[in-house]
């Protein structure tokens, strides 16, 4: 087996830890990066970036990953195709194993940035009109459906929330229910039952995505009894959990219940000292592409610090 020694691994492709390889890079850090099965991070499933700084026309996920990658690439990053399968933290310097079995890198720092993974319905329908009226964002796709008609699945903080925010820009909001109750908190409940425009549809389920060319037309409901029914709508938010990608790192960094990787007050310093967090796999409330990066610089300053001790 090949054995590599490193200053400092990052490990995850998106805008956290493409980020995270610019500034290390720029701090002499020799960063090595492995990007992870999808390249670019969640982002690169969004067609259209509208509220990233310094992009005034919009871009597209894939078109801003590939710049930002680029960038990191001029400083002198070592970016590379494939995933570390195994972690062991236990240990000076910090050993991992690639996904082909075949090196272990040592590391003197890692960079956790391996993002957390939208939850889906897991219809083909669903998977065919991604990035074209279907999203797990209502905060990044939302304003694409100003004053028309969008759907909601889910009944937690978040679907509400989603619905609320909705609310603001769209003619109508259905929320998609299958149960009899919302299981948000309280205050988010009262916040979408006050809402004039937005409509709950009680124990239903998705159970066809419908469009055209141009993207999501409708949604096929089915009932509890089993009775389909349709309404037309321009998107459809999916909003029934994320998925910490974190399951190699749980025997060592401490997670909260969700799996979210828990991070010292405001900084990325992880229960291990020289593991840092940066991105979505530590942050259960924003999940944005510009807070994603801003952590990513955060962990790598980190970890520079670190490495001056």
């Amino acid at each position: 087996m090949n054995i590599e020694t490193v200053k400092c691994l990052i490990i995850g492709g998106g805008p956290a830890g493409y980020t995270a390889a610019i500034y290390a890079s720029r701090a002499n850090l020799n960063p090595v990066l492995y990007e992870g099965p999808l390249p670019g991070g969640q982002l690169t499933l969004t067609s259209e970036v509208d509220n990233y700084p310094g992009y005034p026309d919009g871009v597209s996920g894939v078109e801003m990953m590939g710049d930002m990658k680029r960038q990191a690439l001029r400083f002198g990053a070592d970016i590379r195709n494939g995933y570390l399968a195994e972690a062991d933290f236990s240990v000076r310097p910090f050993r991992l194993k690639t996904g082909d079995g075949d090196s272990e890198i040592h590391a003197e720092t890692v960079i956790i940035a391996t993002g957390a993974t939208a939850k889906y319905l897991g219809l083909p329908s669903e998977e065919k009109y991604k990035g074209q009226g279907v999203s797990a964002c209502a905060t990044c796709d939302g304003f694409f459906h100003r004053k028309k008609d969008v759907a909601v699945v889910g009944g937690g903080d978040t679907a509400c929330e989603d619905a609320t925010y909705l609310a603001a820009l769209c003619r109508k909001v259905y929320m998609i229910v299958r149960r009899n109750e919302l299981r948000a908190s309280k205050a988010m409940q009262r916040r979408v039952k006050h809402a004039d425009n937005i409509e709950i549809l009680w124990e239903r389920r998705v159970g066809e995505v419908l469009g055209d060319e141009n993207g999501v037309t409708g949604l096929r409901l089915i009932d509890k009894a089993g009775a389909e029914t349709t309404i037309d709508v321009h998107g459809l938010f999916v909003a029934v959990g994320h998925h910490p990608n974190t399951e190699i790192f749980k025997p060592y960094i401490k997670t909260d219940e969700a799996g979210y990787i828990v991070t010292k007050g405001k900084t990325t310093e992880t229960n291990v000292a020289g593991v840092f967090a940066a991105g979505d796999v530590a942050d259960p409330r924003y999940r944005q592409g510009i807070t994603a990066a801003a952590s990513g610089c955060m962990a790598a300053k980190d970890a520079e610090l670190f490495l001056q001790q």
